[in-house]
């Protein structure tokens, strides 16, 4: 899988102090800055029914994914509700590292063939559900490779699940598949011990998130064919852009080539 350079926006907002100071502290805030914060929400608040009503059909033109065109249209949106309204704001831009797929294939080889689609069909009552631009069927930050490789199942693929696996000897070199749920999903493909796998696949259990629970598309619930979108990087490692671990992910600054970004 190909990887690329994102663009990704920040809109700060800085709101003139004038509410006294309250005595409780807020998390992360400095004690002499809790005054200001809560002045600054206060005037959001105030902001937000608003501007969410116009925002929500300029969102729905084209998907905003991160680093895109879209994203920063919508930026640019909500960057001027602000002004509108005589708040101090500003966009600032981040360069982190964001990996897109340039080809993904999963191919069952044996005991028959059979080649998965990777694209959720469309859904009648939702149109954006056949845009062209939307984020394809994957998981950020997954591994490059071409594996063939014997597929065993793992309930959850958490440290417990494959710690009877270990008990039972399963032999090094497989493609695990686990089922979202009962962990972050970044622990899933990281087999903990010294037994090698060669891939992981996640998907979607129905009878825990999907059509056996309710209402698939009005209501909670995942539809048959939906597919999720995420992250699998180690958020213990990784918080934020692996290539710039403990400083600014500034646009032309300083970042670690993509080999030397810690992966456990």
């Amino acid at each position: 899988m190909r990887r690329r350079y994102m663009l990704g926006l920040v809109l700060v907002v800085i709101v003139a102090a004038g509410a006294a100071a309250q005595d409780r502290a807020i998390r992360g805030f400095p004690a002499d800055e809790t005054a200001l914060q809560r002045q600054r929400e206060m005037q959001l608040r105030a902001v937000r029914p608003r501007a969410d009503s116009r925002a929500r059909p300029y969102a729905q033109r084209q998907p905003a994914l991160a680093g895109g065109s879209g994203s920063r249209q919508v930026a640019e949106f909500a960057l001027a509700q602000f002004k509108g309204r005589g708040l101090d704001a500003w966009i600032e831009e981040y360069e982190a590292y964001m990996p897109m797929p340039r080809e993904r294939m999963v191919r069952l080889v044996a005991p028959r063939s059979y080649e998965l689609r990777l694209a959720e069909p469309v859904v009648a009552e939702d149109p954006d559900s056949g845009d062209a631009g939307q984020l394809p069927t994957f998981n950020a930050y997954s591994a490059d490779g071409d594996v063939t490789a014997e597929l065993v199942y793992v309930n959850y693929g958490v440290p417990e699940d494959y710690a009877r696996l270990e008990k039972r000897r399963e032999r090094q070199g497989q493609i695990v598949i686990a089922r979202y749920g009962a962990s972050w999903r970044g622990i899933k493909p990281r087999w903990p011990g010294n037994m090698a796998r060669w891939g992981c696949l996640i998907y979607s259990d129905l009878v825990t998130m999907g059509t056996y629970q309710g209402d698939v598309y009005r209501g909670a619930f995942r539809p048959e064919f939906g597919v999720q979108r995420g992250s699998v990087i180690d958020m213990t490692i990784h918080p934020g852009d692996p290539l710039t671990p403990g400083w600014g992910s500034e646009a032309g600054g300083r970042k670690l080539p993509v080999g030397d970004a810690r992966r456990s």
